[in-house]
């Protein structure tokens, strides 16, 4: 379904345009198809199973806004790496970096970076044609369409708190959190079983508890990420290790270590923390010493721990639901 989707959006955009249908349309095409885990339109397809059989006209809907989700993720990823200067998403060049490439712009350009913010609301336009055009009973799409509303809304907060987070300098757990709730608890994993289930037809009760289910799923998985975006192999995650750590992110395991490092008076654990945090110039030797400090500090393991707490939260959640799949 995905790619016959993009294969007609393609059509659209060169009949439009071929020069902006080369360099926009097929790059937002490309990164929508060959990557990622897929991980939000999965968890709608379970959801969608769990609470009902897929039928055909189900089948159908959810594929379809299954794929309008995925190209919301696009979205988000496309202008995520913009704002935060990466380098690599997916073990590829992110979409600016491959812009400035075939131009051969300076980092200073401001061309590649302004034509990558274009490419992510072409994929945020394709999500919202998508679901738009999904034949739905009146009754389901309007609640597709308030659990979409919300969804958004979340992605855009979240991203917010990331980047406020890392303007303002806030070490402290409560951002860290916040931050990670809207990113992941909700927009990643909430919410897709939420859009699941109301495809199936199942009762707002199932819906909401569903949901809930999801939520410490999405945390853990946040944690996790944040973990790997440390300590992670890059051939594996596919991005460099410390990006969070240069960018300044305000994630739980820096919110620990500072919080720990500044209690037991280890100043100048503080202090390495406080210079590494932003810097984009951080050398390994430097991330080096933050990982030292993360693993004495216990953050690391405090974290590790959350994450099992979180899954067996989750687990527990929905053993209670009476679902038939």
């Amino acid at each position: 379904v995905l790619g016959a989707l993009l294969a007609e959006r393609l059509r659209e955009a060169w009949h439009t345009d071929p020069v902006s249908g080369r360099d926009i349309a097929e790059r937002v095409a490309r990164f929508t198809c060959l990557g990622g885990r897929r991980l939000r339109p999965a968890l709608l397809w379970w959801a969608l199973r769990a609470c009902a059989l897929p039928d055909g006209d189900r089948a159908r809907a959810a594929l379809r806004v299954g794929a309008a989700v995925e190209l919301l993720q696009t979205c988000a990823l496309v202008h995520d790496d913009v704002m935060d200067s990466s380098r690599l998403r997916r073990g590829r060049p992110a979409l600016h970096v491959s812009l400035a490439v075939q131009y051969g712009a300076s980092s200073t350009d401001p061309f590649p970076g302004a034509a990558a913010v274009l490419a992510g609301d072409l994929a945020l336009a394709w999500a919202e044609d998508t679901l738009a055009e999904t034949e739905l009973p009146d009754p389901v799409r309007r609640r597709v369409r308030a659990v979409w509303r919300v969804m958004r809304a979340e992605m855009v907060a979240g991203q917010y708190l990331d980047l406020h987070g890392q303007v303002t300098a806030d070490r402290s757990a409560l951002l860290a959190l916040r931050t990670a709730r809207l990113k992941s608890a909700q927009y990643s994993a909430s919410r897709p079983l939420e859009l699941g289930a109301v495809l199936a037809g199942a009762d707002p009760g199932l819906t909401r508890r569903l949901a809930e289910a999801g939520a410490p799923a999405g945390l853990a998985f946040q944690l996790r990420d944040d973990l790997l975006g440390v300590f992670g192999d890059p051939s594996r995650t596919g991005k460099p290790a410390g990006d969070d750590i240069r960018e300044g992110k305000p994630t739980l395991l820096v919110a620990l270590a500072h919080a720990r490092a500044g209690a037991r008076g280890r100043l100048a654990d503080v202090a390495v923390l406080d210079a590494a945090l932003g810097d984009p110039a951080l050398s390994a030797e430097g991330l080096d010493a933050v990982r030292e400090i993360l693993e004495s500090t216990g953050a690391r393991a405090a974290v590790e721990e959350r994450i099992d707490r979180l899954a067996a939260r989750a687990l527990a959640r929905l053993d209670t639901l009476a679902l038939d799949a």
